[in-house]
């Protein structure tokens, strides 16, 4: 099996170590929660993995393949920025068209929230629309791996519930890397948890850690996790 596999990855800012020899990896039909606090290097490791940002030392394979950079990626990883990167001025659905290979564009074209934008241009959207938009064309990308960061940035909580169980619906095909600031929808549609503290990753078996970690409050967990 292709596994996406990342271990050795280190990166520092002036000095300041971000990323301490990171271990990571995920398989196809699994999706796993990365975590932390504001600041902690989520991003920047997810760019990392994607070749679009440099790190002091990396290791990055899927399968026999080592990835360098964006270009041998290509086909393998796929990445959702935080911010928005559809053009401008461009239809819906050319814009399916150029990001799609042909024998994925129906399933978006077809899609119930796609279908009523696809004569309008990306400017004139609302920022949940868009989102889902550049959601569905990393996602149905011919990309084995996808990384996704904040996915549920500016969307409605419908829209929300919608992705999550899109993406529930979807991972058997790939392996999935999630991160967002709101932790409950990171928790709610992952398998395993991942949480990025001091430049350390550390997986979390049972979410009572995330108290102990600091990463929560006793009284938050309470209401959240309450059975």
């Amino acid at each position: 099996m292709s596994k996406l596999h990342i271990d050795s990855l280190t990166k520092s800012y002036n000095n300041k170590i971000i990323l301490s020899d990171v271990f990571i990896s995920c398989k196809k039909g699994e999706i796993k929660g990365l975590i932390g606090l504001n600041g902690s290097g989520k991003s920047t490791l997810l760019k990392i993995i994607y070749g679009a940002e440099k790190a002091d030392s990396k290791f990055v394979r899927v399968g026999n393949k080592i990835i360098k950079n964006v270009y041998d990626g290509r086909n393998l990883i796929s990445y959702l920025p935080q911010d928005s990167f559809l053009p401008n001025n461009i239809s819906i659905k050319s814009l399916i068209n150029l990001f799609l290979q042909k024998e994925n564009r129906p399933i978006v074209i077809e899609n119930e929230y796609v279908k009523p934008l696809l004569n309008k241009k990306n400017q004139d959207l609302s920022g949940g629309e868009k989102r889902i938009i550049e959601i569905l064309l990393t996602i149905h990308s011919n990309a084995k791996y996808i990384l996704l960061d904040e996915p549920f940035n500016g969307v409605s909580p419908i829209i929300k519930d919608y992705i999550i169980e899109y993406i529930k619906k979807m991972k058997l095909l790939k392996g999935y890397i999630v991160t967002d600031h709101d932790y409950e929808n990171v928790i709610n549609l992952a398998d395993k948890i991942v949480y990025l503290q001091n430049g350390y990753l550390k997986e979390i078996n049972d979410k009572k850690e995330l108290v102990e970690l600091g990463y929560m409050s006793k009284t938050t967990y309470n209401t959240v996790y309450k059975t």
